[in-house]
């Protein structure tokens, strides 16, 4: 199917795609304007999870003090370019997250990362309130693992539904900036800080 061209631009001005891309999902879709932009999201995605090998050694970090200065976060985000750091799209990302750990306090950045120690005792806390439930064990097994995927959503940064947006994780946030950036981007580290806490 031929694609109008003044499609192909306005598809151009509403995401920032390339020209070849925007082609290639209108005819894709056959010339529907927000499917197309739903393609070149997917396609943006699918980019985007093969950048996420590469190395990243610039970024920022940024900090967050809340109102009442009794909460802080700093959060160290990595990209590939120093380009890519020094612009406010960048920097946006890196508050948002910011202000996502200090709103939600993750453990840790991913699942990986949370010690075996601590999923351990989860486990042995799942296991124990269903006790005296008369489930099979393998049952029980089953509604554990179910728990524990429900803690690693609350406790892992990446897999939290994001705060101004629950449609969509922090990883899925940050796969769209490195779609939108054709870099790789990487949440570092990040410390939280509550007056008074240890």
């Amino acid at each position: 199917m031929a694609v109008d061209m003044e499609l192909v631009k306005q598809l151009r001005k509403m995401t920032g795609a390339g020209v070849l891309d925007c082609k290639k999902a209108l005819e894709k879709t056959g010339g529907d304007l927000d499917k197309a932009v739903e393609e070149l999201r997917k396609m943006g995605i699918a980019k985007a999870e093969k950048k996420m090998s590469r190395e990243a050694r610039e970024g920022i970090i940024d900090a967050y003090i809340h109102p009442g200065a009794k909460l802080g976060v700093l959060v160290e985000v990595n990209c590939e370019t120093d380009f890519v750091a020094n612009t406010d799209e960048f920097k946006d990302l890196v508050h948002n997250i910011a202000l996502q750990i200090a709103a939600t306090g993750p453990l840790a950045v991913s699942r990986e990362q949370i010690s075996e120690e601590i999923v351990e005792k989860e486990k042995e806390i799942y296991r124990a309130q269903l006790e005296g439930s008369n489930k099979p064990p393998h049952i029980i097994e089953k509604i554990v693992e179910g728990k524990l995927e429900k803690f690693f959503q609350e406790a892992a940064l990446l897999e939290q539904p994001f705060i101004k947006d629950p449609q969509k994780t922090v990883g899925d946030l940050v796969k769209e900036y490195i779609a939108k950036f054709g870099e790789n981007i990487v949440i570092r580290r990040f410390a939280r800080f509550r007056l008074g806490e240890e």
